[in-house]
This record gives structure tokens, C-alpha cells and sequence, in this order.
């Protein structure tokens, strides 16, 4: 199968690069950046594409390549730090602005190369960088520039670089741009597809448990319901166990809602367990978000062996839900020089971590996004109810609460969660937002009812639109809705006094709050 190999140097959307490129239908394999040229899988590579990186070229341990990359005659496209790379790499000069060039900037396209074929001059792409190519190297030249007159595109023969990320759906014509790389530059067959991905995913699964059981924590989310599909469809079910732990940090009604669906997907080794007070008393006195989660990580293994101990299966591999986004924002993506934006307690748990490294961690999804989830949890027959819920994250509830969390807030925020997203599908908002939800804040506000002073809880409602989590706008709420969502919840739910809405979208901020 024709592919395009991305060497990673850290990026936060390095498999966002990928994910673009098998959206034209091209196989994307994504590799260390620094994997020295004899490790690397080249049959059926068409083309490479050197990836952004939080770190500097010009810096003493900056990731590089293997230099003989330059010399395969392949076509080679460089992507932010990739672009500066490429420049450093043969002789240019890579310098610090002073200043950050980033977000939504206007391209002036000087010459019509192959990459620019279908894209008009002035449109915007999407920058992230504080350095600046100030030198080309010798038979390179700047073929666009941006807005504020830094090199933004060059190419030499078949060496292609931009300073900005196509790949980000802030990108205006991005994946156009990718599309000409990958099919027009390279040649590359469109031979990949989901069909294809879950060809592979059957053989791998089979090979990989061999004969041992598999355990899946299972939440009810998306994520984890697709590899409950997953399993069941590649594997003899009687060798799959579900294992669904009631935290006490679920929304409203979500359990019931959870088991029936685990059911329906024809399981035979179900597991419920209650364990809500385990969790409210180990979250007692803790406020620290990252600490909120590798409590979690770790005592939902702890239940989780206990549990696996006491229904007898003795060989096992722990199957999770992970994404690829999960991984990117703990620093766990491919290379070595990601930076750890928040950890996930399904990622960086130390327990989770130990099982890792020992080899019996299963995550048949962490090479996707969560679009891709859902086309193929689709495809394994789940309801298209279940399959378009909107995320929820693993600690649930707990990091939705900023402060120290307890049964009484975990019910308040039930409460004002449930009205939300009643009046969002009332109001044919749901389908069109990517993630919705409340968060309780640690503070009070002074209010009025009636004619008394009250001090109510102050309440953050969020809403954005995306397609893969990496970037997200905020919704765009009409303001009379707005108004009366806020007028429900406080009418609703004395305890709260105070409604906002935040409107931050990510980057710079991430879509949850912890």
C-alpha cells in the first residue's frame, strides 16, 4: 500500500498530519523523528513529511533526522519546525523573532508551485512559531510569505516547506495543500480507508492476545464502548470481560443508561461494580487536578485487580479507550520531545504506566481521533445514539469540579449538567456541538431571590465545535438562548447564583478545564 511517512519531532498534532493525509485516502505512518534511516519502513513510501516540534533548530539537543532522509529522492515536505529543518539542515539560517507569530495569519503566495495549485493568494493558514528562516540556503527559494512579511513556503527541486500547519482545521485550504503533496507531488495511490484499518485491526488483535483473556475498563463513552465493539467483534466473546466501575463522578442517570447499552452489544462477562464511596473518600481534601487524576487512574486499577481476582481470570491484557489525543497531551505521542500539555489518568497513572511497560496494555484506538472512532464504531453496528454522545472524560465529574470534590458537589453538578444538555437537544443545539457541559467553580457570588441576599455556587457552562479535539472553536450560542439556559439552572438549582459562559477556544486553552 503507497503511504507518506511523518517523522515526528514532538508536535502536538503530529497525527493530525497523518490523520489528514488518510482522509485523502493515503496511508499515513508516523516515526520517531530521529529513527535512523535503516529502522525505517520505507516499502510503498511516497513521500516524507518532517513534523513540528516545541523545541528550537539551532538548540545543542534539538531533534534531527537522519541525514541520509535528504538523500532517498523522495519528496520531502517540512511543517513549522520541519520547514525551519530542512533550512538548518543544508546551510540556512534559523533565528528567534523575539515575539511569536501565531493563530490566523494571511498568505501572500509569490509563485505558483504544485503545493499551491488550488489555493488563492491571501488566504489564512494557521501559525505557531517564535523562530523565523532570516537565511535560505544556496538554490532555495521563498515561494510565500505571510502577512508580516516572514518566509512562509519554499521549495528546491522535490524539498517542499511551510512555515505554517496545514493541517489544523483553522487552515484555510489545508487540506488541499496536503492533498497536492501527497497525490500530485508523490503519486501516492488512495488505498486506505476504514475498511482497511479494521482489516488490519482484526488480524493485529488476534495475533497480539494470542490466548490470553482481555479485561476493558469500559466507562459507557464513546471511546470505550468502540473497543467493547472492537473486542467482541474480533475476538471470541467469551474471552472478553467488561468491567464498568460506577464512580460516583457519572452524569445524571448515566449507569443505568451504561449497563443497558453494554448489554445490548451482546456481551457475555459483564461486570458492575459500586465503588463510589472508594473514590469520594481517596478525593477527600484534594484540589490539585493532576493529582485528582492519578488518584483515579490508580484506584480504578486497584478495583479493577480485585475485581479480575475475584471473577477468576488469571492471563490477561488490560484493554482502555486511549486516543491519540489522550497520548499527544501527556507527552506519550511517538517521539521522544512532546511536552506534557495535561495527563490523562488512562495515560500517566503510574500503575497504568507499569502495566505499560510490562506489555499488557491494550489500546486498539490510539492511533485515532475521536471522528474516526465514531466511523467505526459505526461500522461495527453501535447506535447512532451511543456513538455521537458527546465526550465525556475518564475522571469524569471530578475534573469538571475545580476545588475539592465530594458527593454533595458531584450532585450539584449532576443537576445543572442534566438541564443543559435537556435544553440543548430541546433547543437542536446538540448534534451541532462537539462537546458540551458544566463546571462547578470553588467560588460564591453574592445574588438575589426574592428580596434576600443569597450566596449561590458560581456555575461555567462550555460549548465548542471541533472535528478532532486538537483545535476547538467556541460555540456560538444565539444570546436569548443563552439567557434562558442561565435562567433555568439558577431557578432550577437554589444553590447556584451565578451562570457564565466561556468563551476560550483551544488552542490556548483545552476544551476541559482540568
Amino acid at each position: 500500500m503507497d503511504s507518506i511517512l511523518i517523522l515526528d519531532f514532538g508536535s502536538q498534532s503530529t497525527q493530525l498530519i497523518a490523520r489528514r493525509i488518510r482522509q485523502i485516502g493515503v496511508y499515513g505512518t508516523i516515526l520517531s523523528g530521529d529513527t535512523p534511516l535503516e529502522q525505517m519502513g520505507l516499502a510503498g513510501v511516497k513521500g516524507i513529511i518532517l513534523s513540528g516540534s516545541p523545541e528550537s533548530v539551532y538548540d545543542k539537543d534539538a531533534p534531527k533526522p537522519d541525514p541520509r532522509v535528504y538523500r532517498l529522492g523522495l519528496p520531502i515536505l517540512g511543517i513549522c519546525y520541519g520547514f525551519q529543518r530542512i533550512c538548518h539542515d543544508h546551510g540556512g539560517l534559523v533565528e528567534s523573532m523575539g515575539r511569536k507569530e501565531y493563530g490566523r495569519t494571511a498568505i501572500r503566495i509569490g509563485e505558483r508551485t504544485a503545493l499551491f495549485s488550488r489555493v488563492p493568494d491571501g488566504f489564512l493558514s494557521w501559525m505557531s512559531h517564535g523562530d523565523a528562516v532570516t537565511r535560505l540556503p544556496e538554490g532555495f527559494r521563498i515561494v510565500a510569505s505571510s502577512e508580516n512579511g516572514l518566509p512562509a513556503a519554499f521549495q528546491k527541486g522535490d524539498f517542499y516547506g511551510l512555515q505554517f500547519h496545514p493541517e489544523v482545521s483553522h487552515c484555510e485550504y489545508g487540506m488541499e495543500i496536503l492533498e497536492d503533496f501527497a497525490v500530485t507531488i508523490c503519486g501516492a495511490k488512495r488505498e486506505w480507508n476504514m475498511d482497511a484499518f479494521l482489516r488490519d485491526m482484526r488480524e493485529g488483535l488476534v495475533r497480539r492476545v494470542g490466548d490470553r483473556d482481555v479485561v476493558l475498563m469500559i466507562s459507557g463513552g464513546v471511546d470505550s464502548s468502540v473497543v467493547a465493539a472492537l473486542l467482541l467483534d474480533c475476538l471470541d466473546p467469551q474471552r472478553v470481560h467488561l468491567l464498568y466501575v460506577d464512580t460516583g463522578l457519572m452524569r445524571s442517570r448515566e449507569s443505568e443508561e451504561v449497563i443497558q447499552d453494554l448489554k445490548s452489544l451482546g456481551a457475555v462477562h459483564l461486570h458492575a461494580v459500586d465503588a463510589a464511596r472508594r473514590f469520594y473518600e481517596a478525593l477527600a481534601g484534594v484540589t490539585d487536578p493532576e493529582k485528582k487524576r492519578q488518584i483515579i487512574g490508580d484506584l480504578f486499577i486497584q478495583v479493577q485487580e480485585r475485581e479480575i481476582a475475584a471473577f477468576g481470570v488469571r492471563s490477561y491484557l488490560l484493554a482502555q479507550g486511549t486516543l491519540y489525543p489522550d497520548l499527544v497531551e501527556s507527552g506519550q505521542g511517538v517521539g521522544k520531545k512532546a511536552h506534557v500539555i495535561k495527563t490523562h489518568h488512562n495515560v500517566h497513572s503510574p500503575l497504568v504506566e507499569d502495566l505499560r511497560e510490562r506489555g499488557l496494555i491494550l489500546e486498539p484506538l490510539a492511533s485515532l481521533y475521536k471522528d474516526e472512532v465514531r466511523t467505526l464504531g459505526l461500522k461495527l453496528g453501535l447506535p447512532r445514539a451511543m456513538v455521537f454522545r458527546h465526550p465525556f472524560p475518564g475522571p469524569g465529574l471530578a475534573v469538571r469540579i475545580v476545588g475539592e470534590v465530594t458527593k454533595e458537589s458531584c450532585d450539584l453538578l449532576r443537576q445543572a449538567d442534566q438541564i443543559f444538555i435537556e435544553e440543548l437537544r430541546a433547543r437542536g443545539f446538540y448534534d451541532a456541538i462537539w462537546q458540551a457541559f458544566c463546571v462547578l467553580l470553588p467560588v460564591r457570588s453574592v445574588g438575589v431571590s426574592g428580596d434576600m441576599r443569597r450566596y449561590g455556587y458560581v456555575l461555567a457552562l462550555r460549548a465548542v465545535a471541533s472535528t478532532d479535539a486538537i483545535s476547538a472553536d467556541v460555540f456560538p450560542f444565539p444570546m436569548e438562548d443563552l439567557l434562558a439556559i442561565s435562567s433555568r439552572i439558577t431557578n432550577s438549582i437554589p444553590l447556584i447564583g451565578r451562570v457564565v459562559y466561556d468563551v476560550s477556544s483551544k488552542p490556548p486553552a483545552t476544551i476541559e478545564w482540568e
